[in-house]
């Protein structure tokens, strides 16, 4: 995209030309946010991965601090090859999603395809301003409010290696809307949000050090992983994408002698619907941790936005 030339809008707050998790569009005086996901099955149950991609879908609005209003659907589906009644599931599993969240959907596109494929444009409303993942401020913590490990086990399922608490303890982290953790965030008032996706946890905090001209500072051990992801790391099961991620963005980043290879990866490792990375104000930290608390928000401080020294990131 950073060779399209794109049309000049005074009306546009937030386009492509950032690494902001939604576009923001000023209509009448309103921040309207949108944003559009989908993806190919990770699971075998077609209404499980409906959940799963509807809660991905409505995670980018939630990462900045919006309220979604509406969503559309987005589905490619091999029907000559499957049954419908699979793409009824996992349409039932995204309405699901979405009526927990409170978001109707109005409608949506489908094409034939030769794999299934399912996801939402979701459109909201900005609570107030938008929260950017480029507006973290020096000294400010990060907090993280879901465990990592998602595509290690993602691809264990794919191997057909994973076990049934592994598998159930993914899916329910990926099922888990962020909406709570981001109501309680607008609530306490953060400089700087996104959400924990494709990149992995590095890919995307890299994304709002460069964006903010900070470097982040983090400890390995504040950071939680589903159980057996961490097994699973150093018996190999890491995804293309995964190694990808990491081959991209090291040179940015100063890992300690104890920050292995697969410590590396599993940092790196691509989620799917996964949590929030929230950039808070020191003095609001605590209030931020125990309101997720209360709400029973798995979330964590993973270290702190700094002065940016000869690296974007140091892991420890």
């Amino acid at each position: 995209m950073g060779k399209i030339k794109n049309i000049s809008e005074n009306e546009s707050i937030i386009d492509f030309s950032s690494f902001d998790d939604a576009a923001a569009f000023n209509i009448g005086g309103n921040t309207i946010l949108q944003s559009v996901d989908f993806f190919s099955p990770i699971v075998d149950d077609p209404y499980i991965f409906g959940q799963i991609a509807a809660a991905n879908s409505l995670s980018d609005i939630y990462a900045m601090g919006g309220i979604p209003k509406f969503a559309l659907n987005i589905v490619g589906f091999p029907s000559e090859d499957l049954s419908l009644d699979i793409l009824s599931e996992i349409l039932k599993g995204g309405m699901d999603i979405a009526s927990k969240a409170g978001v109707p959907i109005l409608g949506g596109h489908s094409i034939k395809d030769k794999e299934p494929k399912y996801g939402m444009v979701v459109t909201g409303l900005s609570n107030g301003n938008p929260i950017k993942n480029s507006t973290a401020q020096k000294d400010d913590s990060l907090i993280l409010t879901k465990p990592l490990g998602l595509g290690v086990i993602s691809t264990a399922i794919k191997k057909e290696i994973a076990s049934k608490q592994m598998i159930n303890d993914a899916i329910n982290t990926m099922t888990t809307l962020n909406k709570i953790a981001s109501e309680i965030m607008v609530d306490v008032g953060v400089n700087a949000c996104t959400d924990i996706t494709g990149y992995g946890l590095l890919g995307h905090l890299l994304e709002m050090c460069k964006g903010s001209e900070l470097c982040a500072d983090i400890k390995f051990d504040t950071i939680k992983f589903i159980d057996g992801s961490i097994k699973a790391a150093y018996n190999n099961i890491i995804s293309g994408g995964t190694k990808r991620n990491l081959s991209f963005i090291e040179k940015h980043i100063k890992f300690s002698d104890n920050i292995d290879k697969t410590k590396q990866l599993l940092l790196a490792d691509a989620q799917t619907s996964g949590g929030l990375l929230i950039s808070v104000p020191k003095s609001k930290e605590k209030e931020l941790q125990a309101k997720l608390l209360d709400a029973n928000c798995n979330a964590m401080k993973i270290g702190y936005m700094t002065e940016i020294k000869s690296n974007f990131i140091k892991v420890s």
